[in-house]
């Protein structure tokens, strides 16, 4: 039950159940004693513990006990003295049960809303909340934990302004949940460092690697698993030049001109912590964004989610269908369509990401050195999902 329940919660509750309390004893006392429905009340002030707070429980269980006390007394008239003071004490006793029981829920409630608030305030001090805003960047979407009652785990992501140009990542840790936020937290805190500080995409992923392995070699002398992340690494320098960098990660999506294109961008390297695996360094591709241009991330918690018939869920037709929307209406229709397909019972973490210049950057670089504008109102032409045009982003 929610912490800010008011003090009265639980009123209209407990009306009902003293009415119903009121109800059988008129109807006990005026039967005579071959009915004895009044027997079956001790589940009233047990109710009121369970759902009310502690005034009207404490109210409930006194009517209670006056009730049956009465009934015990007045309307059995063969039942001897010793029945009546065991039938007196035991409503007594239900009642002072009742009464312990709601204060000791109360109580646990109270520890649980404390520790929830705690929960949050570190979790959100990991992940900053959607929206993201860096720069002249706006990153809309939405994160979803496979662990019930979790704001974050498996999934990371951030957006910062550097003086290199803004810096992108969204990353996606083995594992989900709870047990995969040590590392999350690892890479995630790495990227935010390193995105300041080193020259090239490359320096960031290197940054994090270390980090990623000194987290592995910990959890290896603690006995618990090592793991590997997948990240996703972008980079923007002025409005038309940028960068990608793939550690493992799945393919993103461009939504240019109301088409939208699968992008495998700088795709090859090994996820984070299993460099070592290969010689081959990684390397990032130059790509050639417009101010227009729509960026779509995600972890495979989304491309991997199934249907209730075993299908993946077919995220490039729904964005081509979609593209006529504002970025904040197209995350949350993303979201809903995903809990619609999967039935509520996504088995992985799912996080997207939809990525734009906002309003206020593409208005002031109007008449710039690009001679571009950034209008960013969804494209309404035709939608179409497909591979890139020959005009579509150039790739040094």
């Amino acid at each position: 039950m929610p912490a800010t329940r008011p003090p009265d919660s639980g009123r209209y509750s407990a009306l009902l159940l003293i009415l119903a309390v009121l109800i059988v004893t008129v109807v006990d006392a005026t039967t005579g004693p071959e009915l004895h429905i009044s027997a079956f009340l001790g589940v009233a002030p047990l109710v009121a513990a369970l759902r009310c707070s502690y005034r009207w429980t404490l109210v409930v269980a006194a009517i209670y006990a006056v009730c049956l006390t009465y009934v015990d007394i007045l309307t059995v008239p063969d039942w001897a003295p010793a029945s009546r003071v065991v039938g007196i004490f035991g409503a007594f006793l239900v009642a002072l049960f009742s009464v312990v029981l709601c204060r000791t829920r109360l109580e646990r409630e109270a520890l649980h809303a404390r520790t929830r608030l705690v929960a949050d305030t570190v979790q959100r001090a990991m992940l900053r909340e959607l929206p993201l805003s860096a720069g002249e960047v706006e990153a809309f979407g939405f994160y979803v934990s496979a662990q019930e009652g979790a704001r974050v785990g498996g999934d990371i992501y951030e957006a910062v302004e550097t003086p290199h140009g803004l810096r992108l990542m969204i990353g996606d840790v083995q594992g989900k949940g709870m047990p995969a936020i040590g590392a999350g937290l690892e890479v995630l805190a790495s990227f935010r460092e390193a995105a300041h500080y080193q020259e090239s995409l490359e320096s960031v992923a290197e940054r994090m690697e270390s980090a990623l392995t000194r987290y592995n070699t910990r959890s290896a002398e603690q006995g618990t698993d090592e793991r590997f992340v997948t990240a996703l690494l972008m980079e923007v320098r002025g409005m038309e030049d940028g960068r990608v960098l793939s550690c493992g990660h799945i393919p993103y999506h461009l939504v240019r001109d109301g088409e939208v294109h699968e992008r495998s961008d700088g795709e090859g390297g090994l996820p984070l912590g299993l460099g070592t695996l290969s010689g081959e360094p990684r390397r990032s591709v130059r790509v050639h964004p417009r101010p227009d241009d729509w960026v779509v991330l995600c972890t495979d918690g989304v491309t991997e989610a199934r249907g209730q018939d075993g299908e993946f869920y077919p995220l490039g037709d729904r964005l081509a269908a979609w593209t006529r929307l504002e970025p904040a209406e197209l995350a949350r229709t993303l979201r809903a369509d995903l809990e619609r397909f999967t039935g509520g019972d996504l088995k992985d973490d799912a996080t997207a990401l939809i990525i734009r210049r906002s309003p206020v950057a593409g208005t002031a670089g109007e008449g710039g050195p690009t001679g571009g504008t950034a209008d960013v109102r969804a494209p309404h032409s035709a939608h179409r999902h497909q591979a890139p045009p020959p005009s579509g982003p150039r790739i040094n």
